[in-house]
């Protein structure tokens, strides 16, 4: 058996806490089946964006004529752009592992680990057994497959084989419109797929703020190349030679849909289900993933988890916050507890969507008295001479306790960190962010023009422009 201060299970943001091990002179070792850097560098948030940001570019081509500029999109070479986006991505994954490989601090091993007790796990691959001292779990998740009829036999793409095609489907039918159906939806009918989503709830990112959900649903039906049938769900599936077929029921009828191509896009789930847990004494909840207290320490001494292995915001960032406080217990022992409020998301549609906090819909539910402005993009002067479409929306205690902020529109994702940090969620107020002084004329004067609104009284002496129009002749 071999020995070390510190096992983490799981290449991801685990890796992190390693580093800072080693750098304390601890022994690391990292069981890792895949390329390191988990799920989000090499299948997941960084490949997806790099084709979204082509798909992006090629919408503003497509709508530059808006501007007066006539921009025609001729090709979309899609084999060479998921060729260049996969060497990317991998090797960044393999100079991870030769990192790891190269230092005198960590042994990297490339098998999937299963707890055998306590703090042990056997490798595949590898006859000896491997013990921690200390043990991290960070095996993130894995696709989920939803009981659809004949989808176990079907020929369908997941969220990663979507990512590295080198052909263009000419049709696509997408089960899931949440956020990762949504980006990749998004990204095929722009590079000229023709795309139908079937969504189970009534409306597109469903976990969203009703303003929002309804403001990306019309965005996706007034596109040339979308159908969607929302409210929907997805009930069979059969192949027809090269093509397949989906069934969907809802709102009264059954509809087919026929495809070149079907992609499963119904969520992730922890990836626990051969780790062991059991064995090493670490509890599961009913959905599967690990239990941990506010410091992140498993029901087993000694062992803690982070990241989509436990249950909360699936988000890299979420789990490369996690890891900060994991490192600071399990490697510097300071006993810290971690603090999720006003942790921020966002997705890569068209438009883009960021949000944080509540949303208007919870704040309902729990009867809680709030209350609410919304700015458009076109109010604020850059909003308005760019044509830009969207809008930010607050949500606030009457005191202006910042309760929620969601944002729709171009550089939303950007936008939304002026209220992650400046006026964390729970925490700040809606003044903090009206009195700082924006830079003009810029998007994140939409921000202001929201929290101004709400501000107690109103700061800003900049122009109302939500009456102006840049249309030819007014």
């Amino acid at each position: 058996m071999q020995e070390f201060d510190l096992l983490i299970v799981g290449g991801g943001s685990g890796t992190q806490v390693g580093s800072l091990a080693a750098e304390r002179g601890m022994s690391v070792a990292v069981c890792e089946p895949g390329p390191l850097g988990g799920a989000c560098i090499t299948r997941g948030c960084v490949p997806s964006k790099a084709l979204i940001r082509r798909a992006d570019a090629i919408r503003q081509a497509r709508d530059a004529d808006r501007l007066g500029i006539d921009v025609e999109v001729d090709d979309v070479d899609l084999d060479a752009i998921t060729s260049e986006v996969r060497e990317t991505v991998y090797e960044k994954a393999e100079h991870q592992a030769e990192n790891l490989r190269e230092s005198d601090d960590h042994t990297l091993f490339d098998g999937r680990a299963r707890f055998v007790d306590d703090r042990t796990v056997e490798i595949e691959g590898y006859d000896e057994r491997v013990r921690g001292d200390r043990v991290v779990v960070a095996v993130g998740a894995e696709t989920t497959v939803p009981p659809i009829d004949g989808l176990e036999d079907a020929d369908y793409l997941t969220s990663t084989d979507a990512l590295y095609l080198d052909e263009r489907p000419d049709e696509l039918a997408i089960i899931g419109g949440g956020y990762i159906g949504a980006e990749l939806g998004h990204f095929y009918e722009t590079i000229g797929s023709e795309v139908t989503i079937v969504q189970r709830s009534d409306a597109l990112v469903p976990r969203e703020d009703g303003e929002v959900r309804e403001a990306v649903t019309e965005s996706f039906a007034d596109r040339e190349r979308c159908t969607l049938h929302v409210g929907r769900e997805a009930t069979a599936v059969e192949e027809r030679g090269d093509r397949i077929a989906m069934f969907a029921e809802g709102q009264g009828e059954e509809v087919e849909i026929e495809a070149d191509e079907l992609l499963v896009a119904g969520g992730r789930k922890p990836a626990t289900d051969d780790l062991g847990c059991e064995a090493a004494g670490i509890a599961l909840d009913d959905a599967g993933f690990v239990e941990v207290d506010e410091t992140l320490e498993t029901t087993a001494e000694n062992v803690w988890a982070f990241g989509d292995v436990i249950e909360g915001p699936m988000f890299k960032h979420v789990a490369d916050h996690e890891a900060r406080v994991v490192a600071a217990n399990a490697v510097a022992e300071r006993g810290e507890e971690i603090e999720y409020e006003g942790v921020a998301h966002a997705v890569f549609t068209w438009p883009q969507v960021a949000a944080c906090g509540r949303t208007e819909e919870e704040l309902e539910e729990e009867g809680r008295e709030y209350e609410r402005a919304r700015f458009e993009y076109d109010s604020a002067p850059l909003g308005l001479v760019s044509k830009e479409n969207g809008f930010v929306k607050v949500l606030a205690e009457p005191d202006g306790t910042v309760l929620g902020c969601h944002i729709v529109g171009p550089e939303a994702a950007t936008l939304i960190h002026e209220v992650a940090v400046a006026g964390r969620v729970g925490e700040g107020s809606v003044d903090e962010i009206a009195e700082a002084i924006h830079v003009h004329p810029a998007l994140n004067e939409v921000v202001l023009g929201a929290f101004d609104e709400l501000a107690d009284p109103p700061l800003s002496t900049a122009p109302d422009w939500s009456d102006v129009s840049m249309e030819p002749g007014d």
